[in-house]
């Protein structure tokens, strides 16, 4: 298949397929839901369907901007039919918001053409090169900020200028990376840092995820540590619209253990056996 193939495939009607990722909130011994994230994977029985190749596929060919458009098209489409869903995280490449002057536009646009608002979404900077920095991107994030949308910063923990990342746009949340949050169980120089970002996050405002989380040792710790927000495959996997709208999270405002345990069972880790309940999203003031 030619190059130029795969990314007509790509931007084909069908050529994406999102898939939901739900990002829980610790409530006593409760997880309550607090957003979900659109991940997409690419064009069916083809070599770009996982997301990490799709997207070095974008970055290599510099198609971040229309690849990114094309997954948030994608993402908010079928985010639309999760009426009960507080907030959606969508990715975003760093290079797209310092080169595409008319991204905040086509935010508000798509948005509004899937009865979405704006302030339900946060856009998730992905950081893959050294740096991008321009006014272009600055006025980026101020456009997106007027409009609603919250800024996280992605994958945190790894690359070469997250701090310098942090201090230019100051982030609503910041989300540690699977890197730094495996076996934080075990491995105290882990927990050393878990713990730094975390009072870092507070000190200037932020909400902090620990994303990746596998297994019920690693998430006691980062409970022990303070964290109240996590995202990973001890919870849930990442499901398809279909699977969404029918999880038990979604079912219901507030499900019963009893009722729901096996529900629960069957689609997440065995630590989901409490209650759900679906809230709003409770932002840091500006």
């Amino acid at each position: 298949m030619s190059e130029g193939s795969l990314l007509d495939d790509i931007l084909a009607p069908e050529g994406l397929s999102p898939r939901f990722q739900p990002i829980l909130e610790a409530n006593g011994a409760d997880w309550d839901l607090h957003a979900v994230e659109c991940l997409m994977r690419g064009p069916s029985a083809t070599n770009i369907e996982p997301a990490d190749i799709l997207f070095e596929y974008a970055r290599r060919k510099r198609a971040e901007s229309i690849v990114d458009r094309a997954c948030i098209a994608a993402g908010l489409k079928a985010a639309s039919q999760l009426d009960t869903v507080p907030r959606f995280f969508l990715n975003v490449h760093a290079s797209t918001l310092g080169r595409d002057a008319d991204f905040a536009k086509f935010m508000a646009e798509t948005a509004a053409e899937h009865s979405i608002a704006p302030s339900r979404l946060t856009l998730e900077i992905v950081e893959r090169r050294p740096y991008w920095n321009g006014p272009r991107f600055m006025a980026t994030l101020d456009r997106l900020r007027i409009m609603g949308i919250k800024i996280a910063l992605d994958d945190f923990g790894l690359g070469e200028s997250n701090y310098r990342m942090m201090l230019d746009c100051w982030p609503d949340c910041i989300k540690i990376d699977r890197y730094v949050v495996r076996n934080c169980d075990s491995d105290y120089g882990r927990r050393a840092i878990l713990d730094s970002i975390a009072n870092l996050a507070m000190t200037i405002g932020s909400k902090v995820i620990a994303e990746g989380v596998q297994t019920k040792a690693e998430l006691k710790a980062i409970r022990d540590l303070g964290f109240t927000l996590a995202q990973g495959f001890v919870l849930y996997k990442p499901m398809t619209l279909a699977e969404m709208r029918e999880s038990a999270l979604l079912r219901s405002a507030t499900v019963a253990s009893a009722s729901s345990s096996a529900v629960a069972t069957a689609q997440t880790g065995p630590l989901l056996r409490s209650k759900y309940r679906v809230h709003a999203w409770r932002a840091v003031a500006d």
